[in-house]
């Protein structure tokens, strides 16, 4: 009996965390947040699969602990997101605000930005006042230079984070909830010093983090040094969005951000030195288990660099996928194995369930599991290549299946494909492993004795040189090529299908995740985009034309005119975007016919009084003021009140009429988009 349930529990063991993903997924796609009776029916469902799982006949215990995790995913998802609860601006603010700085980056305009905690906003209550907000520097003359744990007072623009640019876009309420951001805004005022730094334990690392980012900056020159900071200490401030782009566009943007890929270069090459410094003593290798110690040393290793590093998503991921390796070689267990990575990404999914809709990490994980399968084959031929061969071979193998795994991912995320990424990963990969990972770690070790300065100069130099090939390979024509936004069942499809095609035992297994794949593909390509797009204030809208999206602004709103085209799978500017035909009409009254309607825009002060006497023969009115005139009858107003509340707009026009679908219906009413009470506060301080 018991031996039937190890069978199944081993044939399960894989697949644990794609069924407590599935649940966890299932939970992110409800059109309404459940409610404490149905997460206590699922809780009692669980549970009674569970005793089923472990007590029942042998035939049901794999299917019942298959539906215990996907049920448990479901309750891990609801219960984190109300553990993260947290204050959320309910109206746009203009006046002081006081915090204590505990993050440092830049912006999606390239200015810095902070962090801040244990904020003080005037006039707000404490229970209403935001647990974070976030920052950014806009054009001001700074007067203080931000250390962490200062707390500083300044003059901002504050309002809550928003909602998706379009209906089933990036939902970026979502991830401030879970990072209990509650308020995103700028200044263009000084920033002042009102308390000296704290020495809180965690503002401490951070604080450490941020001296040794300067300090390598200060021996290095210019990007490289920005690079080598960021590799070493997660702090990315000095990155030029230049930089990052040419990162993106090579496919090497994985360097810049601490994932399993540093982790584990750094614990290779520490677990490698210290286990063959044992062997050059053979006294100490014969009566030392030197493989467990270099494992112990290794995980002392990742869990300083975690320390260093902070622990965000990306490192905390890295550091539960190499330390479960580690342990799994303290165990004298296989350390790289598919059941290693599959107990790696439950433990992330059980402590941040959030996690999964995350790039990060599904291409991590994606590419681990791919390596470990291709990995497979090349044992049992790999000595049918000559020697010197094997380490090309190895890396075309390695860049091959982790760029194949990713691929689709990253298209989905990011809107594009660097068609030359593996040959930039064949150049750069090497450069990192062999002289700038192992130049790191050497300088962190002689920098006590004051003696880093050569270690630097080489990381220097291989920094300079991976972010000359990312210039290069970005730089070639035809090395970016854009892609349009999949449609939602896109990416599950391709992961299951993915999956079960990677670690399926049986071949009927095997051929049905090729058939997901390929089915996935098939409605990637026949995805159609919204014949007009409307901003959640109304300021820009969009509309398709045959030469692409015409955009109804040449500057403003850019992050939303970018968003737009990039969904499309365009690469354009907005300026030439908006240069397209599209749209009649004069600056801040704009039409355009979409199905025998009439789509009217009035954008500026006045749009109001331009609007009027615009509602007739059932035209669509779009206004960035609240409407003023009498009720509509014969139209559909979306003025800025109605906006508010549906948020971005995707209008399909088709032979049936104008299909419009809003952000808020997208959603769904979810614990990060609730609609509180709304109120404006222009007062400025006296």
């Amino acid at each position: 009996m018991r031996e039937g349930f190890d069978l199944a529990r081993g044939g399960v063991m894989p697949w644990a965390p794609v069924l407590l993903g599935c649940g966890i997924g299932l939970y992110f796609t409800l059109g309404s947040e459940p409610g404490a009776a149905l997460l206590s029916a699922a809780v009692l469902i669980a549970v009674a699969l569970t005793v089923a799982a472990l007590r029942g006949p042998d035939l049901w215990r794999a299917p019942a602990l298959a539906l215990a995790l996907l049920v448990a995913g479901l309750v891990l998802a609801a219960v984190r997101s109300h553990l993260v609860a947290a204050p959320v601006l309910s109206f746009r603010y203009y006046g002081p605000v006081e915090g204590r700085i505990v993050d440092i980056d830049r912006s999606f305009s390239d200015q810095p930005r902070l962090t801040l905690d244990r904020v003080v906003l005037e006039d707000v209550a404490p229970d209403r006042t935001p647990t974070r907000v976030r920052i950014a520097l806009h054009g001001m003359q700074q007067q203080i230079d931000p250390q962490p744990g200062l707390r500083v007072i300044l003059t901002a623009h504050l309002s809550p984070p928003e909602g998706p640019v379009e209906p089933g876009g990036f939902d970026f309420q979502r991830l401030a909830w879970f990072s209990r951001l509650g308020a995103v805004g700028y200044t263009r005022t000084p920033v002042l010093a009102l308390e000296a730094p704290e020495g809180r334990m965690a503002l401490l690392a951070f604080r450490l983090r941020m001296a040794l980012s300067g300090a390598m900056q200060a021996r290095m020159e210019g990007q490289a040094g920005a690079f080598a900071a960021a590799l070493m200490t997660g702090d990315r401030s000095g990155v030029s969005a230049a930089t990052n782009d040419a990162l993106r566009g090579s496919n090497l943007s994985h360097l810049i951000s601490i994932s399993g890929l540093h982790m584990g270069l750094l614990t290779g090459f520490v677990f490698a030195a210290c286990r063959y410094g044992l062997a050059l003593a053979p006294p100490l290798a014969l009566r030392l288990p030197s493989k467990k110690i270099a494992a112990w040393v290794a995980l002392l290793a990742a869990s300083f660099y975690l320390v260093l590093a902070g622990p965000n998503v990306a490192t905390r991921r890295a550091f539960i996928m190499a330390a479960v390796m580690l342990v799994a070689v303290l165990a004298d267990r296989r350390a790289i194995s598919l059941r290693s990575v599959a107990l790696a990404a439950l433990i992330v999914l059980v402590l941040e369930p959030e996690s999964l809709v995350e790039p990060g990490f599904q291409m991590s994980f994606g590419a681990t599991v791919a390596l470990i399968v291709a990995f497979q084959p090349w044992t049992r031929v790999q000595n049918r290549v000559p020697r010197p061969l094997r380490p090309v071979a190895m890396m075309i193998l390695s860049s091959a299946a982790a760029g194949f795994a990713t691929a689709p991912i990253a298209a989905a995320h990011f809107n594009r494909i660097a068609e030359y990424g593996l040959l930039a990963n064949m150049f750069a990969v090497p450069i990192m492993g062999m002289v700038v990972m192992p130049a790191g770690v050497v300088a962190a070790l002689l920098a006590p004795l004051g003696l880093a300065a050569p270690a630097l100069w080489a990381m220097e130099k291989g920094c300079a040189l991976i972010l000359a090939v990312a210039d290069w390979v970005a730089g070639l024509d035809g090395a970016v090529v854009a892609v349009p936004t999949p449609p939602d069942a896109a990416l599950p499809l391709i992961a299951l299908g993915g999956i079960a095609a990677l670690i399926g035992r049986a071949l009927w297994l095997r051929g049905t995740g090729a058939a997901l794949v390929a089915v996935a593909l098939g409605l990637w390509a026949g995805a159609e985009r919204p014949t007009l797009l409307v901003s959640g204030d109304g300021a820009i809208v969009g509309l398709m034309e045959e030469a692409g999206r015409a955009l109804s602004k040449p500057k403003g709103a850019g992050f939303v005119a970018k968003s737009w085209l990039e969904d499309d799978g365009d690469m354009a500017l907005q300026e030439v975007a908006y240069a397209r035909p599209g749209f009649a009409g004069v600056k801040g009254a704009l039409s355009a016919e979409l199905a025998g309607v009439t789509a009217l825009h009035f954008t500026g002060k006045g749009a109001a009084e331009r609007a009027a006497g615009s509602c007739s023969g059932g035209a669509l009115v779009i206004l960035s003021e609240n409407w003023s005139g009498a009720p509509a009858s014969d139209c559909r107003v979306y003025d800025a009140a109605k906006l508010r509340a549906t948020g971005a707009l995707a209008i399909h026009a088709g032979p049936d009429g104008l299909r419009i679908v809003s952000a808020r219906e997208a959603s769904g009413e979810r614990l990060w988009n609730r609609r509180p009470e709304r109120r404006d506060r222009a007062k400025k301080p006296q």
